[in-house]
């Protein structure tokens, strides 16, 4: 076996069918989001915006996130120590899972080193708490809620995504005494549709099922006090087991879960994803738990994040672009082809500096290929009439027919 020639094969075929990923490399510097550095291959340094950031509300540079972080680095020093088994559980940690726990009005939360891991370890582990448990899981989850199923070495149902009728179906032909759980999203992050909460919920309560909602694109962004959606909408208790992330609108790292404490304390008992997992660093805790307690005090953020995601969507049809809008704060722009969006984030990128990655198969499907803007409130006017001026340019350079896209 040629090994090598193997790596080859399998990387050209990505460069074939266009969705090689690249990275590019930025630094962001301080207080300046959301604007940043770009090395371009030539070496030079070149000032960008970036527009596709999952810090979507800029928490990432605040002055109240950034001093807990150094007052916790000064006291602690860098790293944790060692699983929250051996030594790696501190004052921040604790103090982190309790703010967590009252933002989504839940006796307990747990804490991950990411969302992803939540996810997987949590949904992976449950089959093991209720033997025999039958998993419901939307068609579009995220691919960790999927991992985690998948591995979890239970019977699982897939239903067509947001469709309540195929959930009924799946729900009605099992066994009534089996134990079921229904996984969902609060937001799907590639279209920016909302999953149907109160009526999966229904469904949950008619069929004995718990409830399992990912609000990882909601935390900090929906709700009086960035609860997510469901906190908008008044359905907290009725979610079973809630999981977020600490990376996106909190502006650091990590994730969780939300949930009684019981089931925080048998995940944390059986999930190999967590026992055997290095703590976060008390720094990172620190700056999150300061992140998540802000946010609940500042609902004028959110409300900036979604005027400037109207905003940009609006000018964004009234250029006749196939924006996807289903009222979230995501904002996509369908290209249809793999080759075409890669071409269209280089020349923002190598033209205009303006930073968006491609979003390909398989993070959408095939034919759906996509750049995902995600504005924020310090994306301001200039920003986005800079934005807008780039794409006009740039979809008739490259010959994408509108009409028949957004068709």
């Amino acid at each position: 076996m040629d090994y090598t020639a193997k790596l080859d094969e399998a990387l050209q075929r990505l460069h074939d069918e266009g969705r090689y990923r690249t990275f590019i490399d930025i630094e962001r510097r301080k207080g300046m989001f959301p604007h940043a550095v770009w090395t371009a291959p030539d070496g030079s340094e070149r000032d960008i915006t970036v527009w596709c950031s999952n810090d979507y509300l800029g928490m990432g540079q605040h002055p109240v996130v950034l001093e807990a972080m150094h007052e916790a680095l000064d006291a602690t020093g860098a790293g944790s120590g060692g699983t929250r088994n051996i030594s790696g559980t501190t004052v921040y940690h604790k103090r982190l899972e309790a703010e967590l726990a009252d933002l989504h009005g839940k006796e307990a939360a747990l804490l991950f080193t990411s969302a992803y891991i939540a996810n997987d370890a949590t949904l992976s582990t449950l089959p093991k708490l209720f033997p025999g448990l039958i998993i419901y899981s939307d068609a579009l989850n995220h691919a960790s809620m999927i991992e985690g199923v998948r591995r979890n070495g239970g019977a699982k149902r897939i239903f067509r995504h947001n469709d309540l009728d195929h959930l009924r179906e799946l729900l009605e032909a099992d066994d009534p005494a089996a134990p079921k759980l229904i996984a969902f999203e609060s937001i799907y992050s590639m279209d920016g549709d909302f999953g149907p909460i109160e009526a999966l919920c229904d469904l949950a309560d008619e069929f004995g099922a718990l409830t399992y909602c990912d609000e990882v694109h909601a935390v900090g962004m929906y709700g009086p006090r960035g609860g997510g959606v469901a906190e908008r909408d008044r359905l907290m208790h009725r979610l079973d087991i809630i999981n977020g992330t600490l990376a996106k609108a909190f502006g650091v790292l990590g994730g969780y879960i939300a949930a009684s404490a019981k089931m925080c304390d048998a995940i944390r008992s059986y999930a190999p994803g967590f026992i055997f997992t290095s703590s976060l660093p008390p720094s990172v805790a620190a700056g999150a738990a300061a992140s998540v307690a802000y946010l609940k005090r500042a609902p004028e953020l959110r409300e900036q994040h979604q005027t400037q995601a109207k905003i940009l969507k609006t000018r964004l049809k009234g250029m006749g672009l196939p924006i996807i809008d289903h009222g979230s704060h995501i904002v996509p722009v369908m290209v249809g082809n793999p080759v075409h969006t890669k071409i269209l984030s280089d020349m923002l990128l190598d033209s205009y500096g303006i930073y968006v990655q491609p979003i390909n198969f398989p993070t959408v499907p095939r034919g759906t290929e996509r750049l995902r803007f995600t504005p924020s409130p310090v994306h301001g006017p200039d920003e986005i009439d800079a934005l807008i001026r780039a794409m006009d340019a740039l979809w008739s350079h490259c010959a994408l027919n509108r009409a028949e896209l957004a068709g």
